[in-house]
């Protein structure tokens, strides 16, 4: 069956415009365009939308997306398997936060007694969760099971104050790596501050400190677009330039 995209809009919910966009940056092209100037739609751009519209839920980027579904390996069922076990993953974080807010109001009415560690469990346990629907099967491949697994329960455990020493740190890093990036000075003392103020966030969650880690992950920066496109939000070629402090320092 075929549709126009006024009726693929109808179909799925995602407006026009949304799908002229997809179209422009080649993430869903039509299966063909009419003689009068029309995109139509077929099973498999039908079939696409739908994978589009399941990595959307689960909060991915598009140009992360299509570098997913472009993917000549990229298989329909596994992909499926996938989707349900991280909708799964993201209903269990509702859940938690659903439960810390029923326990709050009852610390607040007086029926319980709920620690401050309490108050942040289900916070930290959705940023772990978050970060292994992002990038679990790539850093496990890369540093090992018992280690990400040991990062994980560290970062579960860090006290409120430790967090927000830990949000500070990497604040504090990202203004100088904007400085760096208007004077790119590799022997600076604002390079060599980064490098420390990265060693120091790695620190609140790694396990130990390994340079030989750290520098394979500061090429996981620049290697994997997710990661670049984190660090480059905060100037273009940030990424790179924190990859080139790592590998020069540790």
């Amino acid at each position: 069956m075929e549709y126009t995209i006024k009726k693929i809009a109808q179909l799925s919910g995602v407006s026009a415009r949304t799908l002229r966009y997809y179209d422009e940056i080649d993430l869903l092209q039509p299966a063909r365009v009419s003689s009068s100037g029309y995109r139509i739609y077929g099973q498999k751009e039908v079939d696409r939308l739908q994978q589009i519209l399941f990595y959307r839920e689960l909060d991915l980027k598009l140009e992360e997306i299509k570098a997913i579904l472009d993917n000549p390996d990229f298989d329909v069922e596994q992909a499926l398997l996938k989707h349900q076990q991280q909708l799964l993953a993201k209903r269990n974080e509702i859940d938690r936060l659903l439960a810390t807010v029923q326990q709050t109001m009852k610390h607040y009415k007086g029926e319980i007694n709920m620690s401050d560690k309490e108050k942040f469990e289900a916070f930290k346990q959705q940023k772990v969760t978050e970060n292994e629907n992002r990038y679990g099967e790539e850093i496990r491949e890369k540093y090992g099971k018992e280690t990400i697994e040991k990062s994980n329960q560290k970062y579960l455990n860090l006290t409120e104050e430790e967090m927000q020493e830990m949000a500070a740190t990497e604040k504090e890093m990202f203004a100088k790596i904007e400085a760096y990036l208007i004077d790119p000075d590799i022997e600076s003392d604002t390079a060599r501050a980064i490098y420390e103020l990265h060693k120091k966030w790695l620190t609140f969650s790694w396990p130990k400190y390994s340079a030989d880690a750290h520098k394979g992950l500061g090429q996981m920066y620049v290697g994997d677009e997710r990661f670049t496109a984190y660090y480059d939000k905060n100037g273009i070629g940030a990424a790179k330039a924190l990859n080139d402090v790592i590998q020069y320092y540790a």
